[in-house]
C-alpha cells in the first residue's frame, strides 16, 4: 500500500510536531477521504491502530481487512466502552491510535477546517490514557476518488501538516481538561489548514470537495451538453405521465371535497393545537404491546377512519445479525408506490451495513388499501381533512414504532422518506429529537404549491373551488402540516434534503428554501425529475459519505 500510494501521489509534508516521537500518542486528523489512513501511515512510517467506522466491520471482505490491520470499530454516535478500553490499553502500551474527530467525510461548513464543532472522543481518550494528541491536516486526498488520478505516470499532489502535540492537561478536572483539549485541537486544525494554503499556494480545486464531485468529474466533457437535455426531456415526460395518472385516479371515484363549513370547524379546532399536540402518541396500546420476534408487526391504528382496512397499522422488519440493539432505518415510501421490491433490496443493503430496516405501510397503501380502491388512492384527495388526518396517522404510527423498538433495545433511528413518505418524515423531524439522520428525497414541503399549483392536483383544485374552499382557509392548518412553516426538533445537521433538478412537484427552489430555513441541513441535487431511481442511489451514497 505504501508503494502504491508512492506511485499515484506526490506527498508534501509541513511539520511542526514530530509524528515519529517515542511513546503512545493520539493522531487526530480531519477526515477528507477513505485513503487518509494509508497515506498518513506511509508518511509517518510507523504502525498506527486506526479507529474505523463500526458499520464497515460487518461487511465480509472489508471487515476482515480492517481486523487484519488491528483497526478498532468506532461508533460515531455513541460511546462503545469495549473499544474505548482497548484504545486506552494500546495507548498505555506505547502504541499509536489514529482517529478522525469529524466522524466522517465532511466538506464545506460541515468540516472542522471551516469551524464545525468536534465530535466527542479524542479529548476523552487523551485525558483517560494520559497521552498527548498530535493534530494532523491532510488536503488533496479526496481527488483520489477520481479515476484519472490513478492513471499511469500521473501523481496527484497531496499536502499533510503535523502540528505541535497538545497535552492532556493532567492538572485540570476532567470536564475542564476535555474542554481545553477540544479548544486547542480545533484551533490547531484551523492554523494548520491556513498554513498549508499559504505555504503551497493552494487553489480552490486543491481544497476538499465531496467524493461525488470528484467522481462526477470523470464524465467526458463532450457528453455533458447532450446528456443533460435528454435527461431533462425524459424527466419531464415521466413526471407529466405520472401526474396525468394521478389526476385520472382522483377522478375515477369522484372524491369530492368536504364542505366549507366542515373545513371551517376542522381548522378552527386545529388552530388550538401545536404540532406536539397534533402528533402526540397515545399513552396506552400501540405497537409496543404487539411487537414480537417476527418479520412483520400489526397493531390497531390510533386514528380510526371509516375504512376498516386502513385502521390496522403494519410494518415489515428486516433485521441484521446484531438483532434489536442495532440502529434501525425507517423506510417511508412514496405516494401510490408501485412496488416494495426496491425497498426490500435497499433494506438488505442496510442489513449488510449493520442496520435493521423497517418498511412502514403508510395510511391507505399496500396492506391498508380498502376494497375497491387503488394503492394510495385515498391518501391525497380533495378531501383535505382526510389528507391531514392521514398525515397525522402516519406520523403517530411511526412514533409508536420508535417507542416499541426502544423497548426492544434499539437506541438509534434513521428516516429514509420519498415524496409523500418524505413529507411524513419531515413532519416526524418536527416532533422527534433523537434521529441519527433524516434523509428526505423529493419531499412535499411546500403544501401551498402542492395543492394550488402542482400538476398532479388539477382535479383536487377543481373540487376545492366547487366547495368554495380557498387558499386562506387551507393555510390555517400549515402550522401542523407544512414543513416549510416549521422547524425540526432534531438538529439541522442530521437532515439531508434531496432535490430532483427537473422536479415540478417538489420543486428544487422549495427544497432550497427549507434547507436554508432548517439551519445546518444539507441539500443534494440529483439530475432527475420527481420520479426515478437515481435519487435513491445517490442518497444512500451521500449518507455513507456522511457516516449515517
Amino acid at each position: 500500500m505504501k508503494l502504491l500510494f508512492g506511485c499515484v501521489a506526490h506527498v508534501r509534508v509541513l511539520k511542526r510536531g514530530n509524528a515519529n516521537q517515542d511513546g503512545g500518542f493520539l493522531l487526530a486528523a480531519n477526515h477528507i477521504s477513505h485513503f487518509d489512513p494509508f497515506i498518513i501511515s506511509s508518511v509517518v512510517r510507523r504502525k498506527i491502530d486506526w479507529m474505523a467506522m463500526a458499520e464497515f466491520f460487518p461487511i465480509p471482505v472489508l471487515g476482515f481487512l480492517l481486523r487484519a490491520v488491528d483497526a478498532l470499530p468506532a461508533d460515531r454516535y455513541r460511546a462503545d466502552r469495549k473499544t474505548i478500553r482497548t484504545a486506552i490499553q494500546r495507548l498505555k502500551q506505547g502504541r499509536i491510535i489514529g482517529l478522525f474527530p469529524e466522524g466522517g467525510i465532511r466538506d464545506g461548513p460541515r468540516s472542522l477546517l471551516e469551524g464545525a464543532p468536534l465530535r466527542a472522543g479524542a479529548s476523552t481518550l487523551a485525558h483517560l490514557s494520559g497521552v498527548p494528541i498530535l493534530p494532523c491536516v491532510i488536503v488533496g486526498s479526496d481527488r483520489l476518488y477520481s479515476k484519472k488520478s490513478w492513471l499511469p505516470l500521473r501523481r496527484t499532489p497531496i499536502w499533510i501538516a503535523f502540528g505541535n502535540p497538545i497535552p492532556h492537561f493532567p492538572n485540570l478536572e476532567k470536564s475542564a481538561a476535555r474542554a481545553c483539549i477540544d479548544r486547542e485541537l480545533a484551533a490547531a486544525f484551523k492554523i494548520l489548514f491556513a498554513e498549508l494554503r499559504e505555504e503551497f499556494s493552494l487553489t480552490s480545486d486543491d481544497l476538499p470537495h465531496p467524493p461525488r464531485e470528484r467522481i462526477a468529474s470523470d464524465a467526458p466533457k463532450s457528453l455533458r451538453p447532450f446528456g443533460r437535455p435528454l435527461r431533462h426531456v425524459a424527466a419531464i415526460s415521466v413526471d407529466s405521465l405520472m401526474c396525468a395518472s394521478m389526476n385520472l385516479v382522483q377522478s375515477r371515484h369522484r372524491l369530492h371535497a368536504r364542505s366549507r363549513d366542515e373545513m371551517e370547524r376542522y381548522v378552527t379546532e386545529c388552530e388550538k393545537l401545536t404540532a406536539h399536540d397534533f402528533y402526540a402518541v397515545p399513552r396506552n396500546g400501540g405497537a409496543a404491546t404487539e411487537i414480537g420476534d417476527g418479520e412483520m408487526v400489526t397493531w390497531p391504528s390510533p386514528i380510526i377512519t371509516k375504512f376498516p382496512a386502513n385502521n390496522i397499522a403494519r410494518a415489515d422488519f428486516f433485521r441484521c445479525k446484531r438483532g434489536w440493539s442495532a440502529p434501525t432505518v425507517l423506510m417511508l415510501h412514496a405516494l401510490m408506490s408501485a412496488t416494495h421490491i426496491g425497498y426490500r433490496r435497499w433494506a438488505a443493503h442496510f442489513n449488510g451495513l449493520g442496520w435493521n430496516a423497517c418498511f412502514v405501510h403508510l395510511p391507505y397503501h399496500y396492506s391498508r388499501v380498502p376494497r375497491g380502491y387503488w394503492n394510495g388512492e385515498l391518501a391525497i384527495t380533495a378531501d383535505l381533512i382526510r389528507n391531514a388526518e392521514g398525515l397525522r396517522q402516519g406520523v403517530i404510527e411511526v412514533r409508536q414504532l420508535i417507542a416499541a423498538l426502544r423497548d426492544r433495545g434499539c437506541r438509534e433511528f434513521g428516516v429514509l422518506g420519498t415524496s409523500y413518505g418524505g413529507w411524513i418524515g419531515a413532519l416526524l423531524a418536527m416532533v422527534e429529537q433523537d434521529l441519527r439522520f433524516v434523509a428526505l428525497m423529493a419531499p412535499i414541503v411546500n403544501v401551498e404549491h402542492a395543492i394550488w399549483e402542482s400538476p398532479g392536483t388539477h382535479f383536487m383544485r377543481r373540487e376545492l373551488r366547487r366547495a368554495n374552499i380557498d387558499p386562506s382557509l387551507v393555510a390555517r392548518h400549515f402550522h401542523l402540516s407544512s414543513p416549510m412553516h416549521n422547524q425540526p426538533l432534531c438538529t439541522g445537521d442530521r437532515v439531508l434534503f434531496v432535490a430532483g433538478e427537473f422536479d415540478s412537484i417538489a420543486r428544487p427552489a422549495d427544497l432550497e428554501t427549507i434547507q436554508q430555513k432548517w439551519s445546518g441541513s444539507e441539500l443534494l441535487r440529483v439530475r432527475q425529475g420527481h420520479f426515478g431511481y437515481r435519487m435513491f442511489r445517490e442518497t444512500i451514497t451521500r449518507l455513507k459519505e456522511r457516516g449515517f
